[in-house]
């Protein structure tokens, strides 16, 4: 089977030798302290890193188990019954789903080809004042845009006016195979900007480590969240990565994961252009997991689904990613998991599947 449906780094970018050793490392020099009860922030150390690298303090740092959860307090904390939460159309299903749990209402603006529809933002803030704003501003899951310098400051303005929390979700911000790093969201607005990050792109899913920083009584507010939930994450995996962080090993991994996934993106996009020419829209990403195509027709989502798998391509429902409805005619295409040649016959299958239909 050539699977679309995840978006997860290829099994050869792991780092394990150097993941082996800084485990060792972790345990050596850390002892008892990482396998014991410990403050809901987590592991000091890597709080103390990461604060450097971003210009914050290490209370304004938050470590989790992968940035979803982190969302989920987030959303524990600044949402509910009759409140309500704006997100990119289309985004992350799975932000979608936390989002909804917490009984908000969760709506949907418009992306163009350089980010969020301005227009549309400001109409929707006017008329539902949402508490939160969930933004994927580089090489969004599951578009591929990346939001220009002009509406990254848009957004912020429209922060302050109207009152609301900016969520912004950077996992795939280092991946970047071409062109110019742009400020992060909260550049123009860190009073009201929660990041989220983590290094699941980086080094290992399955070490689940996100963080999160912004404003210090966010952090805490979250952070309380947290402790009633778990009281402690696992230190373990944290102390690794701080390892892995304090060795100078990211941006060789960096360099490596370029390297591996630059050509896979040129060959997704060459395999489109041959395919798909005429029949849908993508954007060019210049980083990231994702290619979004757009099909310029209708076809029934879980016939096209159906079809697809019994000849041999997995997929993910499109509509998933659409928290208003709609999304037949929309895909997601990971392509770093998949070697060139399974990414060509996988578009080419699916490009006469969808001629038939």
């Amino acid at each position: 089977m050539i699977s679309f449906t995840r978006g997860v780094p290829a099994n050869e970018a792991f780092p394990l030798d150097e993941l082996l050793s800084c485990s060792e490392s972790a345990i050596q020099n850390f002892g008892a302290k990482i396998f014991q009860y410990s403050s809901s922030f987590g592991f000091q150390p890597l709080r103390e890193l990461l604060s450097e690298e971003y210009g914050v303090s290490p209370d304004q740092i938050i470590l989790s188990h992968g940035a979803l959860q982190i969302l989920d307090f987030t959303s524990s904390c600044f949402l509910g019954e009759g409140s309500s939460a704006l997100v990119e159309l289309p985004t992350y299903d799975r932000a979608i789903q936390v989002l909804k749990r917490s009984k908000a209402t969760v709506m949907g603006v418009p992306l163009e080809d350089d980010g969020i529809d301005l227009k549309a933002l400001k109409e929707k803030t006017a008329s539902f004042k949402p508490r939160l704003i969930y933004l994927i501003p580089d090489f969004q899951n599951p578009s591929g845009t990346t939001m220009s310098l002009k509406k990254r400051e848009k957004v912020a303005e429209l922060a302050r006016e109207f009152d609301f929390l900016i969520v912004e979700d950077i996992p795939y911000r280092k991946l970047r195979f071409q062109g110019n790093e742009l400020p992060q969201i909260r550049d123009f607005c860190p009073e009201r900007t929660i990041t989220l990050s983590s290094f699941s792109k980086l080094i290992s899913p399955g070490l689940r480590v996100g963080f999160a920083f912004g404003p210090s009584e966010i952090i805490s507010r979250i952070a309380l969240q947290a402790e009633e939930t778990y009281i402690t994450p696992s230190l373990l995996p944290q102390a690794l990565v701080f390892e892995f962080l304090k060795r100078g090993n990211l941006p060789g991994q960096i360099k490596k994961l370029h390297s591996l996934y630059f050509p896979r993106l040129e060959v997704m996009l060459d395999s489109l252009r041959e395919n798909f020419s005429g029949m849908g829209d993508w954007i060019k990403p210049e980083g990231g997991f994702f290619v979004g195509l757009t099909l310029k027709k209708k076809v029934e989502a879980p016939l096209l689904l159906s079809r697809a798998k019994e000849a041999g391509v997995l997929l993910t429902d499109g509509r998933g990613f659409f928290a208003d409805g709609g999304g037949d005619n929309f895909l997601r295409l990971p392509f770093c998991a998949l070697k060139p040649e399974e990414i060509r016959e996988g578009i080419g299958i699916l490009a006469r599947l969808i001629k038939e239909m």
